[in-house]
């Protein structure tokens, strides 16, 4: 049997008196698409902080390919292969769309301590950076400033910033936010042509995506896992209409 690629044991996150995240236990194979779905409050965005780092969990135990992660920084977390997105857009504006690539892909390099070599001379780097801007439908855009691109390609850009460190499991929080029915078939063809090597885990309020994109989803509602199960039982479930809909 393989070792999971994430797995999650009674993981919880308290602020003072609100308890955002409550005993949270799941498992994730390698090369699982995994979404989480929820009503606005529920603890998605939370539990994806705790999974990755960004905050610390109050209690509970968190994996990555069996290596206890609960207590590591996130840049730990990213050198065991963790890669992810964000709910709001985290480029740099003023830089070209290359460039941005360029120093995502330095972030896991050790030639990033090298600090009087220009990237020019590091043709292999430029190489890869380029690869990943023609995976995502940015190659044309490369020298471009980051400020002159739409919302959509930013989203793009991204899922590039994401895959350029080459991550075993990949966390996308919202990915399609905001974009427009064009911009979110654009991107969920992208991900969904992602390599099954990289394992999936992604927050998604568009059901018709979530759905389309999952192998099992995961329900999420103040804070606890209320129903697990595939696109298909998770649909159909009355408790999980009522509680995400408003009705049954």
């Amino acid at each position: 049997m393989s070792v999971p690629a994430i797995q999650l044991v009674d993981v919880g996150k308290r602020y003072g008196g609100l308890q955002a995240v409550d005993s949270v236990t799941l498992t994730v194979a390698p090369g699982e698409r995994r979404v989480l779905i929820g009503p606005n409050g529920a603890g998605k965005t939370t539990l994806f902080h705790c999974v990755t780092g960004t905050v610390r969990a109050t209690s509970g135990s968190i994996r990555l390919f069996d290596t206890e992660v609960t207590q590591l920084d996130e840049a730990s977390r990213t050198q065991l292969g963790m890669g992810r997105t964000f709910q709001i857009s985290n480029v740099f504006m003023d830089l070209t769309v290359v460039e941005n690539v360029l120093l995502a892909r330095l972030g896991k390099d050790r030639r990033k301590w090298t600090a009087y070599r220009p990237l020019r001379r590091y043709p292999q780097l430029h190489e890869a950076a380029a690869a990943g801007l023609e995976a995502v439908g940015l190659g044309a855009r490369a020298n471009d400033l980051v400020r002159l691109l739409s919302y959509g390609e930013r989203r793009q850009l991204e899922l590039a910033l994401a895959l350029a460190t080459s991550p075993r499991v990949l966390f996308l929080d919202e990915p399609c936010a905001g974009l427009s029915p064009s911009e979110r078939q654009l991107l969920s063809r992208l991900i969904s042509a992602l390599p099954r090597d990289i394992t999936l885990m992604m927050i998604e309020h568009d059901m018709d995506v979530a759905l389309a994109l999952a192998d099992r989803v995961t329900v999420l509602h103040r804070g606890r896992v209320m129903l697990e199960g595939s696109p298909d039982e998770v649909q159909a479930d009355p408790e999980v209409r009522e509680v995400y809909f408003g009705h049954v």
